[in-house]
């Protein structure tokens, strides 16, 4: 058994900010869902949680899109913010914040970021000339096109030439690379890890932090004629969102874990952590960067028209039923491949005949039972609480759930072992009790990753939801309330 008493603290976790004018997709609800999952875990170890998601409000895509409409850029992004909030509240995500890079909060600190960088002689004038790629608001070199195309995206790219201010990224080359090094949990998961130091051993060039013909942006606090480029920027809502250097920051940073798509992994795990080395404020514990879903074997495109949508699968079947799956389907950190029917094998074959199952033969067999439910316990020593708390730790969330989802195999064995149908009086009684107190158990360790079956189960049993230091056999003291089953089966 762990002892959480001891390991009281604080958690910080964060997903990327999400554009605004994009369409939350599976990716998006990847991420953010996985935050979830660890922002609870660590509430439930009684750790104190900031939990931070948010908006990336600026830049040349944003501004063409209002236009577009005929709204001011402001408008604009009022408008379609509450677009992920509410797609936030269907997935029952419990962030703690929501940054908008458009409040003036960030404005503040990004402001005092580049001064600070300033005074440390990282930042000089010069001309910039490069290939722009408006969706992905990114500078790419000759070098780096695919086909004269975004080696991101694949879309067109226009050159621009225009006065820019810099950042010293080349200074920092080296002390990255002595960071990972001294710090190999930094890059996670490991395997992606050497793509990133073979590029910074390639050379970093200085990075263009501001733009002059671009008028939406955070003005550039050296330069008014200028804004802020809005990667610099929204790198910085993970401390604005604390108001660094007060009192909040101070509690909370380093950030335990920013969640990102592996696309933006470079600007996380390079241009952020030398951006701190400039303004002397400590890097985050760790960047974590995670695979792609596909479509049934295809990337996923407008264009294509197989964008999945998951409020629509949350609708369909539920939140908690789309959240196990993006889960447990892969390995979390790898690619992975979204399909339907791979979704309602998961429904049927591991929701409905284990869980679900479990819980209601349990409910079936209390109900017809008028004696005590007392006994010695037989199965927490079948439960390894400490390897799933690992698990949790090194984000290894698909291991997690399916070590917890061995205890659910291990009490349905044990009712078929059993056979309670046959036992009566106290023998029964003591088999009941082992199968309700495991219930109770399962509710409290599956709640990260389905918080409303978890909440059902507890409402069945006549108990409350506890923490992970109740994750352990204690006298029953629950009034069954035998519902429904917690999950249909889908007839395909």
């Amino acid at each position: 058994m762990i002892n959480f008493a001891k390991k009281k603290g604080k958690f910080y976790v964060t997903t990327p900010i999400y554009y605004v004018n994009d369409v939350a997709h599976i990716g998006h609800a990847y991420t953010t869902i996985a935050a979830d999952i660890l922002a609870r875990w660590h509430r439930l170890k009684g750790e104190e949680v900031l939990f931070l998601t948010g908006t990336d409000e600026h830049g040349e895509k944003v501004e063409a899109a209002a236009v577009k409409i005929g709204k001011t850029p402001q408008e604009f992004v009022d408008s379609v913010v509450v677009r992920f909030e509410e797609v936030w509240k269907k997935l029952n995500i419990s962030y703690d914040d929501f940054i908008r890079t458009t409040e003036k909060r960030h404005e503040k600190v990004v402001a005092e970021l580049v001064k600070k960088i300033n005074e440390n002689g990282d930042i000089y004038k010069g001309e910039y000339e490069g290939w722009f790629c408006i969706p992905c608001e990114s500078f790419w070199t000759d070098f780096q096109l695919k086909n004269g195309k975004c080696p991101e995206c694949g879309r067109d790219v226009q050159k621009l030439k225009e006065e820019s201010y810099f950042f010293r990224l080349g200074k920092y080359q080296e002390k990255l690379l002595k960071f990972y090094e001294d710090n190999p949990e930094f890059l996670s998961p490991q395997f992606r890890a050497q793509e990133i130091i073979s590029r910074v051993k390639g050379g970093l060039k200085d990075l263009s932090i501001t733009r002059s013909a671009l008028k939406w942006g955070i003005p550039f606090p050296l330069d008014k004629k200028h804004v802020v480029y809005v990667w610099f920027e929204a790198l910085t809502n993970y401390i604005s969102a604390l108001g660094w250097p007060g009192k909040k920051f101070k509690k909370f940073w380093p950030a335990d874990v920013h969640l990102v798509g592996k696309e933006i992994n470079w600007f996380h795990s390079v241009i952020w952590p030398a951006m701190l080395f400039s303004a002397g404020i400590e890097p985050p514990k760790k960047v974590y960067a995670h695979g792609w879903w596909t479509v049934e074997g295809k990337k996923m495109s407008k264009s294509i028209g197989n964008v999945i949508d998951p409020v629509d699968v949350a609708e369909k079947y539920s939140s908690d039923i789309l959240r196990y799956f993006l889960i447990r389907e892969i390995p979390f950190g790898e690619d992975g491949d979204y399909s339907e029917k791979a979704l309602i094998a998961r429904i049927n074959g591991e929701l409905v005949a284990d869980l679900g199952n479990l819980i209601y033969r349990v409910l079936s067999l209390v109900e017809k039972f008028d004696g005590k439910f007392v006994g010695k316990d037989e199965l927490s020593s079948k439960l390894n609480l400490k390897k799933i708390d690992v698990h949790m730790e090194r984000l290894e969330l698909t291991a997690a759930l399916g070590e917890i989802w061995n205890f659910t195999h291990v009490a349905n064995k044990y009712i078929n072992d059993k056979a309670p149908w046959k036992l009566k009086g106290k023998e029964l009684g003591n088999v009941l009790y082992n199968l309700l107190e495991t219930c109770r158990i399962i509710s409290i360790l599956i709640y990260p990753f389905m918080p409303e079956t978890a909440e059902k189960i507890n409402v069945q049993l006549g108990t409350k939801l506890g923490s992970l230091k109740d994750c352990k056999f204690r006298k029953f003291e629950g009034k069954i309330k035998k519902g429904s089953y917690l999950f249909n089966k889908i007839e395909v």
